[in-house]
């Protein structure tokens, strides 16, 4: 019988939930990576706007704001297109849109926020752009630990492993993930 952890902080028990879904996903992250997944948990476990968003209109209308409210609106852009990605696939498949527009989504918010930032957040949000799916793949375990469920499927793992080409083997043990074409024959 698994105890309740009563006296551990919610920062410390995220971290370790993060940490072993990187262990079990093969997915692993650097520090800042992990502390960054961490803290978006925290700071989105409550957002009841999540699934009402339309994701593309804010990326929009995000680059024509200010600089600061620009780079916030970006981040919750990237933050919630990695929520959904990762934890809520299932809202994108009720929205009709594959995990890749999320991907790219998520990882050209956190991009422009490194292009256009002028401080010491540009090197963080480059990183994690860079690394956008490995991030979605950190949170698709983390939802496999939590309900013992698979939440995506075949179709969405192999634009996950596209996009992060060092989890294929993980994925599909044995097989050559190749990118096809878009035209449909």
């Amino acid at each position: 019988m698994s105890r309740i952890l009563t006296d551990t902080a919610a920062t410390a028990l995220w971290h370790q939930l993060i940490r072993e879904a990187e262990h079990n996903g093969a997915a692993p992250l650097d520090d800042e990576a992990e502390s960054y997944l961490v803290f978006l948990l925290m700071r989105h476990l409550r957002d009841a706007e999540l699934g009402g968003r339309v994701f593309a209109l804010d990326y929009l209308e995000a680059l024509h704001d200010a600089p600061t409210p620009r780079e916030q609106r970006l981040r919750d852009v990237g933050d919630r297109c990695l929520l959904i990605a990762g934890l809520y696939p299932h809202q994108a498949q009720r929205r009709l849109v594959g995990l890749d527009y999320f991907l790219a989504l998520g990882a050209q918010a956190y991009a422009d926020i490194a292009g256009k930032a002028s401080n010491a957040w540009a090197e963080l949000y480059r990183r994690l752009a860079a690394s956008f799916a490995r991030l979605v793949r950190v949170l698709v375990e983390v939802r496999r630990l939590g309900s013992g469920i698979d939440a995506i499927g075949a179709l969405d793992r192999h634009a996950l492993c596209l996009a992060d080409p060092t989890g294929a083997a993980q994925e599909f043990p044995g097989a050559i993930v190749i990118a096809g074409g878009s035209a449909m024959h």
